[in-house]
C-alpha cells in the first residue's frame, strides 16, 4: 500500500462530536502526567489525536517531504527503547500551577515511563523534550583556561579543554487558553489570528474549540546546564543564567556586526565558572533568529542600515528594521520564563543580560533577578559598538559601556554617540 493510501482518510479539518468524550483528554497542569494526559499529534491514527498539529516544530515539513519521496513509512512509529532522559529534572510544583507553564510539556520527557502501557498497545505518544548529557569544545574555553580565568577540575572542565554538560531540547507545546492569557488578549482572537497568519494551514484552530493544545511549526529551546544537575530541587543554589536567542551569522560564523557570539561565550564562561563553584549555570537557547523576523529580513536590514544616511548610527539601527519588518523586534518574551519555571527554579543570582524585555518577562513570571551583568566592552566588536550604543538608546540595562572617541561605521563614517 503507498503512503498516500494510508493517509487518504485524513480530512483537512475535522469539528467535535456533540456530547462525545475524547479517550484521552488533557487536563492542563494537573498533578501527574497520566492525570494530566498524553499529547497525541499522531497523523497516521487521527481518532486518536488530542492536540492540533504534529510533532516536530519546524521539521515536520522535512518528515513530510520524507513521506513523500517513500524514504519514510508515513505510520511507523519511533522505538523508544533506551532512550530516557540521562538526568532526572523534576518534577517541580511549577508543573501542576497551570498559569506559570503554556509554551511547553513539562512532562514531555516522560512518555515513555507514564505511557508505556499506551504505546505498547499501539498508541503514538511521542516525547516533546529529550534529556542528554554532552561535552562542548570551544576554542574560546580553551583561551580562557590558557590564561588561566577557568581551571580544569576534571569534572565541569577536562584537561583536553573540553567542558561536560547536560543537555535538554525542548519542542514547543502551546496551551491556548495560557499562551491568550500570558499576551493580554483571548483565546478565540489568537486561534482565529494563528490560523490566517499561517494562511490557514491549521483549520482546526478554528473548528476544535475543544482542543486547546497546538504543536506550532516554529524552532524550539535548548538547554545546557552546567555543574551537578541533582542541586536543581535545592533552592539554596545559586544560579548563573544568559537566556540567548539565535543568531546563525555570529554564534556559528563568527559576523562581528552583532555581540551575540561574545556574550554567548562570556555566558558560557561565567556559568562554567558557577558549576566549578558548586552552584549550576544555565544557557537557555531560543531559535529566534532575527528577532524572530529571520536571517533574510535580518539582512535586508543590513543593508538598509548601511545605504541610509543614519542608517549605521544609533539613532537610526531599530528604525531600519521597523522600515523593512514593520516591527522592531517579534520574539515577544512573555513564553520565555517557562523553561526557567520547568526547571523548578525561582531565582536567578546572576542573569549574563543587557535585555529589559527578558529580564521583564522573568520577574512578570516570578523569578526573582538578584543581579544583572552586561557584556564586558573588551568583549565587544569593533563593528558592533553601534549595535551596543542603540539598545542603551532603546533602554537596555547598562553600567555605561563607554564608545571610543574614533569610531566609525563600516563604511568609514563617525559613530553618532548616544
Amino acid at each position: 500500500m503507498s503512503g498516500s493510501n494510508r493517509t487518504d482518510h485524513i480530512r483537512l479539518t475535522s469539528h467535535p462530536v456533540p456530547g462525545a468524550k475524547h479517550p484521552f483528554p488533557i487536563d492542563w497542569g494537573a498533578a501527574s502526567a497520566r492525570e494530566r494526559g498524553p499529547i497525541i499529534a499522531t497523523v497516521s491514527r487521527p481518532h486518536d489525536r488530542n492536540v492540533i498539529g504534529s510533532h516536530g516544530g519546524s521539521y515536520s515539513v522535512y518528515r513530510a517531504l520524507a513521506v513523500s519521496s517513500g524514504a519514510l513509512d508515513p505510520i511507523r512509529r519511533p522505538d523508544l527503547t533506551n532512550t530516557h532522559p540521562a538526568a532526572t529534572i523534576g518534577p517541580f510544583p511549577q508543573w501542576t500551577e497551570p498559569a506559570r507553564i503554556v509554551a511547553l510539556d513539562p512532562w514531555g520527557h516522560l512518555v515513555a515511563e507514564n505511557f508505556g502501557t499506551e504505546i505498547a498497545e499501539g498508541i503514538d505518544i511521542r516525547p516533546t523534550i529529550a534529556v542528554t548529557r554532552a561535552r562542548l569544545d570551544l576554542p574560546e574555553i580553551r583561551e580562557a583556561i590558557a590564561l588561566k580565568r577557568l581551571a580544569v577540575d576534571g569534572t565541569v572542565v577536562h584537561g583536553n579543554g573540553s567542558v561536560s554538560v547536560v543537555k535538554i531540547a525542548i519542542d514547543p507545546v502551546w496551551h491556548l487558553p495560557g499562551v491568550a492569557q500570558r499576551f493580554g488578549t483571548s483565546e478565540t482572537h489568537l486561534r482565529r489570528v494563528l490560523f490566517e497568519q499561517t494562511g490557514g494551514m491549521y483549520p482546526e484552530l478554528v473548528t476544535r474549540p475543544d482542543r486547546q493544545v497546538f504543536l506550532p511549526p516554529i524552532g524550539g529551546t535548548t538547554v545546557y546546564l552546567f555543574g551537578d544537575v541533582d542541586k536543581l530541587p535545592d533552592h539554596r543554589t545559586r544560579i548563573t543564567c544568559r537566556v540567548h536567542d539565535e543568531c546563525n551569522g555570529s554564534d556559528v560564523f563568527g559576523s562581528d556586526i552583532c555581540t551575540c557570539r561574545p556574550y554567548l561565550i562570556h555566558g558560557i564562561e561565567e556559568c562554567v565558572r558557577e558549576g566549578q563553584s558548586g552552584g549550576l549555570g544555565l544557557i537557555v537557547y531560543n531559535r529566534k533568529e532575527g528577532r524572530a523576523l529571520g536571517e533574510v529580513t535580518k539582512f535586508l536590514v543590513y543593508n538598509a542600515r548601511k545605504r541610509h544616511e543614519d542608517g549605521d548610527a544609533a539613532a537610526a539601527y531599530f528604525e531600519r528594521t521597523e522600515c523593512v519588518a514593520g516591527v522592531q523586534d517579534a520574539r515577544f518574551q512573555q513564553l520565555m520564563p517557562d523553561v526557567i519555571n520547568w526547571l523548578g527554579l525561582s531565582r536567578i543570582d546572576r542573569f549574563i543580560s543587557m535585555s529589559d524585555m527578558k529580564h521583564d518577562a522573568l520577574v512578570a513570571q516570578g523569578i526573582d533577578i538578584v543581579e544583572r551583568v552586561p557584556i564586558p566592552d573588551e568583549l565587544i566588536p569593533a563593528d558592533a559598538h553601534v549595535e551596543m550604543a542603540a539598545k542603551k538608546a532603546a533602554g537596555y540595562f547598562s553600567t555605561d559601556i563607554p564608545l571610543p572617541e574614533d569610531l566609525t561605521d563600516t563604511v568609514g563614517r563617525p559613530l553618532k554617540k548616544y
